[in-house]
């Protein structure tokens, strides 16, 4: 019999840490290889994590809405002995569902301060757990004070790290009065550093911002203030691709099972353009640059609650064209059923994000961190534009479309960003309306 230490797995090179969302099975539960045992939630994703051992568990380190450290123990499982037999359960350091009486008993004049009992519930219906409001017991922190507070946790629950961090910060929150409502004021670990407080009147509507919407915000203002960002943009005409996709489709449809689109071809132009020009593949470190060896593309892809995320696209370079469009076309359907796992969100080297698909013209997207540039796609549209021949110049109907490039300028010049870009308009511009696929 041995005991074996659940840790939160690697979920990804700029995923430090995870949210505790729900335990699936308990303190005594006996588990084999493969269940999954908890679900946790990062910014960019959700996913079960599985026992790699059979036994049974032991003792659990975190409650839900517990924010947790990449490597940190979880919890223990006792794998069986030698003959088989279950092993013996020792008391575990706490249970998933805590005694909300026995807190309440606990909190009750004993705490310094404290006279009003904090509920179950907040005024709103927002949900607190029992550490949460053993903590507000303890400290004093009115309901009103707890509705204030920006929660980070499953469907925008306060968590402990959120209490904690309103304790430390001096308590600096703006409460409701006389039917106005001021934004609690934002320390440096939320969304900016400085929030000028807004009133709410009449028939406003409070919204709070989904736990993933609230990361991604933070990391894009953290990128913003990490990366020097400088866009550059370029035309390109890519009638023969409309073209030969028009030709094309039906047949590749019925050979490969998929619907070709011009994001596959246009992904594919992005790898051989890395290949061309390594140093956009990189990442910096202090001082230090990391060139990559992988090309590993990460695909902007919108899920059903608007958020985004970027499933990636491993060794891309080494895909051909229906390679290219099985792995789109799967990684954008998983993302759209919510079925990514940690490991399809891992790694991203390069970022490409299709504005077009929301009609955008160009857009100045945001680099994604640690890479150093990113690749917006604009909407392909029917223009006018001047056609030279030996004849003459003359006026015809072309398919264009703008792309946008954004780049980290403390690591790439302005020469190296305009070059990347100015290979893709060749390669597609140069596309063979007759190939075959």
């Amino acid at each position: 019999m041995a005991r074996f230490e659940v840790k939160l797995p690697k979920m990804g090179e700029s995923v430090a840490e995870a949210t505790i969302i729900s335990w699936l099975k308990n303190v005594g539960d006996k588990v084999e290889q493969d269940d999954a045992i908890v679900e946790i939630a990062t910014d960019k994703v959700d996913s079960e994590v599985p026992s790699e051992v059979d036994g049974i568990i032991s003792e659990i380190f975190f409650e839900a809405d517990a924010v947790v450290k990449v490597g940190e123990t979880i919890a223990i499982i006792e794998t069986l002995n030698e003959e088989g037999s279950t092993p013996k359960i020792e008391e575990p350091l706490f249970e998933v569902v805590q005694d909300d009486a026995k807190l309440e008993t606990e909190s009750k004049g004993e705490h310094k301060g404290e006279n009003t009992l904090i509920e179950k519930h907040s005024t709103s219906g927002k949900f607190l757990s029992p550490l949460v409001r053993n903590i507000a017991n303890t400290e004093g922190v009115s309901m009103e004070e707890l509705e204030a507070i920006v929660g980070t946790g499953k469907d925008d629950r306060v968590t402990k790290n959120d209490i904690l961090g309103y304790l430390e910060s001096g308590r600096n929150v703006i409460l409701k009065e006389e039917g106005a409502y001021n934004q609690p004021a934002v320390e440096k670990k939320e969304l900016t550093k400085n929030t000028v407080p807004v009133s709410v009147n009449g028939g406003d509507e409070i919204i709070e911002m989904s736990r993933m919407g609230k990361l991604i915000a933070h990391h894009m203002v953290a990128s913003v203030q990490t990366s020097a960002h400088v866009q550059s943009f370029i035309e390109v005409d890519v009638t023969n691709i409309v073209k030969w996709r028009d030709r094309v489709k039906d047949a590749f449809f019925a050979r490969e099972g998929e619907k070709i689109t011009y994001t596959p071809i246009f992904m594919q132009a992005v790898a051989n353009a890395i290949k061309e020009f390594p140093m956009i593949n990189i990442s910096v470190d202090g001082d230090k640059i990391i060139k990559r060896k992988a090309i590993n593309l990460g695909m902007a892809a919108a899920l059903a609650d608007g958020n985004l995320i970027v499933p990636v696209i491993k060794n891309a370079d080494q895909l051909n064209l229906v390679g290219m469009t099985k792995a789109v076309n799967n990684l954008a359907k998983r993302a759209r059923e919510g079925k990514l796992n940690p490991d399809d969100i891992q790694g991203g080297t390069y970022t490409v994000t299709n504005v077009g698909s929301f009609g955008s013209v160009f857009g100045t997207p945001i680099i994604n961190q640690p890479q150093v540039a990113i690749l917006a796609l604009g909407s392909v549209r029917k223009v006018p534009a001047v056609i030279e021949t030996p004849e003459g110049d003359f006026i015809g109907i072309r398919h264009k479309m703008f792309i946008s490039h954004s780049y980290d300028h403390r690591v790439v010049n302005g020469a190296l960003g305009g070059m990347f870009i100015k290979f893709i308009k060749e390669n597609l511009e140069a596309w063979d309306v007759n190939a075959a696929f």
